[in-house]
């Protein structure tokens, strides 16, 4: 490494890497009381400690990258994006910014409407194309006339705000649901976003749009082939809606990273993803069986029984990450953790 690039890594307070030889649903509430008094010690020593050099350790590479506009709707796959403190953004595409609500406000999501995952959506000149079998497409700007009206809204039970993204949209997609008046809201960033503290009391440290939990999620390609060798039908990225997809690493490796650097972005663990019925949504034809691969899952991914105060009976794929250095990163860049 030249001496720019050691310089730079000391900055941050890291030391120089050494490459191996190969280069709220239902579990909320019970979570955040069990993560409260370990969140309270963690909070106080991160703002507490100096700050210190630490070893990077290259765990694998980044082979993609998700943003989801819509909660609940296709993903969009990107090369490079922005992480800000509430998510990935490519442009004017945003993670979850955007939220199907019933006409009370009530957020509705893939496990009550399962055909959501079959909407795509693209991005061209400053607006979203949405397009879903049988539908025109629904073009929508990302910038919304200020006299669109701002609605309150309910997610996983918490308050927060979305301005309407006005009555064509809405109409849009009740034409496609075909159940009852939905309205589309847009969540912007001058709005108050879902606390931490309260989806995790006593965790401070970031804030939400609509994601479930947490700004990012990671697992890994070796996971999901793992879990593919014990199914007779094959699950797919879809079927768990990853932010960052990484390979490189030997299957659930992921459970150990705590802190991680990717691009000059930092990501502290928060807690593993338990996972319910939504991943039993076929993402090709929006059908919701109720079974896999969530079945196949338990019989070897519950958690430690000492963890089950977090997590109950649901079992893990992925990791929750704060994101605690906003920054870029791109498809193929190196995934180190910071070791101590």
């Amino acid at each position: 490494m030249g001496a720019a690039g050691s310089s730079a890594l000391t900055r941050l307070g890291l030391s120089a890497p050494r490459l191996p030889a190969q280069a709220r649903p239902g579990w909320l509430g019970v979570a955040a009381l069990g993560l409260a008094a370990v969140a309270l010690g963690a909070v106080a020593w991160r703002r507490a400690r100096p700050r210190r050099r630490r070893r990077l350790q290259q765990v694998g590479t980044v082979s993609q990258l998700w943003i989801y506009p819509v909660k609940s709707c296709k993903g969009v796959l990107v090369d490079t994006a922005e992480c800000t403190a509430m998510g990935l953004r490519s442009g004017h595409l945003r993670d979850r910014f955007w939220l199907v609500v019933k006409e009370d406000g009530h957020m509705v999501t893939a496990r009550q409407e399962p055909r959501l995952v079959l909407v795509s959506i693209t991005y061209e000149n400053n607006c979203l194309i949405l397009k879903a079998p049988g539908m025109d497409q629904l073009v929508l700007a990302t910038k919304l006339p200020s006299s669109n009206s701002i609605q309150d809204c309910r997610v996983f039970g918490l308050d927060i705000q979305g301005r309407d993204c006005g009555d064509e949209a809405a109409q849009w997609f009740s034409n496609f649901l075909k159940t009852e008046p939905y309205r589309l809201v847009q969540f912007e960033t001058k709005m108050k976003g879902r606390t931490s503290e309260k989806i995790f009391p006593s965790i401070q440290n970031y804030e939400v749009a609509y994601p479930d939990c947490s700004p990012v999620l990671i697992f890994s390609e070796a996971s999901l082939a793992d879990l593919n060798t014990r199914l007779e039908k094959k699950a797919k990225v879809e079927h768990f809606r990853p932010n960052i997809l990484v390979t490189g690493c030997d299957a659930f490796e992921e459970d150990a990273w705590d802190e991680l650097l990717i691009g000059n972005v930092e990501l502290k663990k928060v807690l593993a993803c338990p996972r319910c019925l939504l991943t039993t949504v076929d993402p090709d034809t929006g059908v919701m069986d109720r079974k896999e691969p969530l079945e196949t899952l338990k019989t070897y991914r519950l958690c430690d029984p000492s963890e089950k105060h977090l997590y109950k009976s649901s079992p893990l794929f992925g990791v929750y990450y704060l994101v605690e250095k906003i920054g870029s990163l791109k498809v193929g860049d190196p995934v180190y953790r910071m070791v101590e």
